[in-house]
């Protein structure tokens, strides 16, 4: 698969880096105690530090320090014992001290790395540069009043985690693969939940095209893509917009674009700005952070199992192959989900078709979440249990699943309500074929002179007969036994 872009004049390859701002998980701010909850009433979640009013002094949230510890170490990355926290001067209307509190030239999160699980099976990594705390701004609206601007300042203040990855993608798709793997390590550290939708991660997409082999080119940063899908085709649509201003003997200009989703293309939104336009200066307020290794190693032993050491050990323990291992431990609650169902050393692959196959299907059908859905692991892994014993076949089973999840009755329950039972009994099996090859001597000899596939037409007779309850394998069985006579 190649990751070049097909120009009028050659080949071109993209250059992508990403930062994403993750929310941290915390019911305070980071330098103040109002609370963090999302869809509150406007401005009703800001204290005097929020508002920067007069003589307010920024207090650091202990929690939130160590929630980014953690997410450094699920990023397989280098704590700094020593971090700063800095001001970066800029003016919005919706930020109110005139600059917000980051850190810059000392983050609290140094190199790390990110496994990418790609659709073809292959992995690879892409590496982290740095992770910083900061300061969320609260938020312009424009829709509330036909002349004027609205002001809300209940996420001014809320901890943002800016995770900085190296220049290391070169398509849209290894973006995509990028930020759903992050996205699934906060949240089985619990960090940040995620909900792009939401707010709580966003993503700004840098980008620059050049020619295979040859140095960077000029990119430009397209700020706060909400979604997986938005960042995919922000990324294509900016990098063929690059490919054809090089193409026509025009250049590239560093700026700061916006991604319009309904018309499908990126705009300009300003210059960039450098490091030098924030006037950035250790902020006279707070001393530098400094972390003790002890607590940091206790942090490091309260880590979960993430997505990379779940999936080797799903291949290992369950013999599932790369592609299914990577489905099923993506988000936390779906692996530990499947491990419910597995549970009692039932088949593992059958287990992982069920949950992947039916149930997803279920799920996105109903628009069930696994708390909600009517089906739970334990009921699940007695309809396998149904079909290992023999007493429903696979088909059968799937008229059983969908019975479960309309009813919400246990499977045994529903096959002997229904009268679901498989039937394999070879004497009443026996007779049910008997009259079957009495009423199709075409068939029997089409068989008998090398027609294979019309074993096929049997079986199918059989099963009609039995409203689909009879053993396939004792019926396949059967058939040849009776028409090699």
């Amino acid at each position: 698969m190649t990751n070049l872009i097909q120009g009028k004049t050659g080949e071109w390859e993209v250059v992508i880096g990403l930062e994403v701002h993750a929310q941290v998980i915390s019911e305070a701010k980071l330098f103040s105690g109002a609370a963090t909850a999302f869809g509150a009433e406007p401005n009703t979640q800001v204290s005097l530090v929020d508002a920067a009013m007069p003589g307010m002094l920024p207090v650091l949230n202990r929690f939130v320090v160590e929630q980014a510890v953690k997410s450094g170490l699920g990023l397989n990355a280098r704590i700094n014992r020593h971090s700063v926290f800095e001001r970066k001067n800029f003016f919005y209307p919706d930020l109110p001290p005139g600059y917000q509190i980051s850190q810059y030239l000392e983050p609290i999160v140094g190199e790390g790395r990110v496994v990418l699980d790609l659709p073809d099976g292959a992995t690879r990594e892409v590496g982290i540069e740095r992770l910083h705390m900061e300061q969320d701004a609260g938020k312009s609206l424009h829709d509330q009043h036909p002349s004027q601007t609205y002001i809300d300042l209940n996420r001014a203040g809320v901890t943002l985690m800016e995770i900085v990855s190296s220049p290391d993608m070169r398509s849209p798709e290894e973006a995509g693969a990028y930020v759903r793997k992050l996205r699934s390590i906060l949240r089985y550290l619990g960090t940040c939940d995620g909900n792009m939708e939401e707010g709580s991660m966003r993503c700004d997409v840098n980008v620059s095209v050049c020619r295979p082999g040859e140095p960077f080119g000029t990119r430009t940063e397209t700020k706060n893509v909400n979604s997986i899908r938005f960042v995919m085709q922000a990324i294509e649509v900016e990098a063929k917009r690059q490919v054809a201003l090089l193409e026509d003997g025009s250049q590239v200009v560093q700026e700061t674009r916006l991604f319009d989703a309904a018309k499908g293309r990126t705009r300009a939104m300003r210059s960039k700005e450098e490091a030098h336009d924030y006037r950035y200066f250790p902020d006279p307020d707070l001393l530098p952070l400094e972390l003790d290794p002890a607590w940091v190693e206790q942090i490091r032993a309260s880590l979960p199992e993430l997505p990379d050491a779940k999936k080797a050990r799903f291949m290992a323990d369950f013999g599932l192959p790369a592609y299914d291992a990577g489905v099923l431990v993506a988000e936390r609650e779906t692996a530990e989900f499947y491990e419910a169902v597995v549970a009692g050393k039932r088949d593992s692959k059958a287990a992982a078709n069920w949950v992947t196959g039916e149930y997803f299907g279920a799920l996105n059908r109903t628009g069930k979440s696994l708390e909600s859905a009517p089906v739970d692991a334990d009921g699940l892994g007695g309809l396998l249990d149904l079909i290992a014993d023999k007493t429903i076949s696979g088909r059968i089973a799937k008229e059983v699943f969908d019975l479960m999840w309309e009813t919400g009755k246990g499977a045994a329950a529903i096959v002997a309500e229904k009268g679901l039972k498989q039937i394999t009994d070879t004497g009443a099996i026996e007779g049910i074929l008997d009259e079957i090859i009495a009423g199709a001597p075409d068939q029997v000899a089409q068989f008998k002179s090398g027609n294979e596939k019309v074993l096929g037409w049997f079986v199918g007779q059989a099963m009609k007969a039995t409203q689909g309850k009879a053993n396939p394998g004792l019926v396949n069985q059967l058939l040849r036994q009776k028409l090699g006579k």
